[in-house]
């Protein structure tokens, strides 16, 4: 059974798969940026743009802050370890702005800063272009395959990497983009690292070692906002593009794809059973590593299912609330 937990504005949603789809309402803390969901310890996660991370042990009827006294107020990212578990809880992750990263080994009630992250070169550099004082964690990827590797992707700055779980850390690399917006690892095939940015698509075959960027067949549409791999093949990926910042996130003025790449070839476009680009806010993509060939994109209008490797698509049957045709979709977890 497969359960997606997303987020928009101040509320949670969960959508679970079971003889057909249903949706629940979560009522959540104030301005959510992401979420995510520890498989071991039950506990829900949500962080906020100024109040901090939050986490419910009762699927959300009832929520406790975590960690005021170290995490910045504005919690951009998550990231729940599917491989190393202390006790009854996963370790958890937090990516704030101003850029930092936090980890903590007990659900959240006590945290370790890894200040080696702002000791970098291109530090100086970053900058978030909407608020330019200050830049953010957007995205955290943990390896899946070799402990104590992290990936971060700071936005505006780019993807940095740390082979000891975020003590010491190397600088951006040649061949990755700098306006990061998601990293993706691959669950089957070690080595393989997506991002998806704001200059389109990069990939690391190496575990970050080396990048190279590949744009062909996208055209215009090379603000890229996610990005998610077949877990049957690692040359097989989806992609959620716009033509720009302006006309990606809010639904009143979007106009969006889903852009498809396999093998050695180009991007290519993929309409089949989505809705039109106008009026669709950018999709967040997911993938359950149990179902090869099976992607999942939700956005405003909806929550669309491929079965064929991302060729085509079948929108899912439920009860979709009217507020959510107007709102974005923050953050998206699959959980089993």
């Amino acid at each position: 059974m497969v359960s997606i937990y997303f987020a928009a504005k101040n509320t949670i949603y969960k959508a679970v798969e079971d003889d057909g789809w249903t949706l629940q309402e979560i009522e959540g803390p104030e301005d959510i940026r992401s979420v995510a969901y520890d498989e071991v310890s039950g506990r829900l996660y949500a962080g906020t743009f100024n109040k901090g991370l939050h986490a419910s042990d009762d699927g959300g009827n009832s929520w406790q802050q975590c960690g005021a006294d170290v995490l910045h107020p504005r919690v951009m990212s998550l990231a729940v370890s599917r491989t190393e578990q202390l006790g009854e809880f996963s370790v958890i992750w937090a990516g704030t702005e101003p850029s930092m990263l936090y980890r903590s080994e007990d659900g959240g009630m006590t945290w370790t800063d890894s200040p080696a992250l702002l000791e970098l070169p291109s530090e100086p550099e970053w900058s978030f272009p909407p608020r330019p004082e200050t830049h953010h964690v957007r995205t955290i990827q943990l390896d899946l395959h070799e402990a104590g590797r992290i990936f971060v992707g700071i936005e505006l700055g780019g993807v940095m990497r740390s082979n000891d779980n975020g003590k010491s850390w190397e600088d951006r690399k040649p061949g990755s983009h700098h306006d990061s917006h998601s990293l993706e690892a691959h669950p089957y095939v070690a080595g393989r690292i997506y991002e998806a940015a704001g200059e389109g698509f990069a990939e690391s075959k190496d575990g970050g070692d080396t990048w190279e960027k590949f744009n062909e067949g996208l055209g215009g549409y090379t603000y890229m906002v996610d990005v998610a791999a077949d877990p049957g093949n690692p040359d097989t990926l989806l992609a959620s593009v716009a033509n720009g910042p302006y006309q990606a996130y809010l639904p009143e003025r979007a106009h969006t794809r889903i852009a498809r790449r396999t093998g050695e070839g180009g991007w290519t476009f993929i309409d089949d059973g989505l809705p039109e680009p106008d009026g669709s806010s950018v999709f967040a993509l997911l993938t359950d590593d149990t179902q090869k060939g099976v992607f999942y994109a939700l956005n405003n209008t909806g929550l669309y299912i491929s079965k064929d490797a991302g060729m085509s698509f079948k929108k899912a049957e439920m009860d979709w609330p009217k507020a959510l045709e107007n709102l974005r979709i923050i953050d998206a977890v699959l959980v089993n």
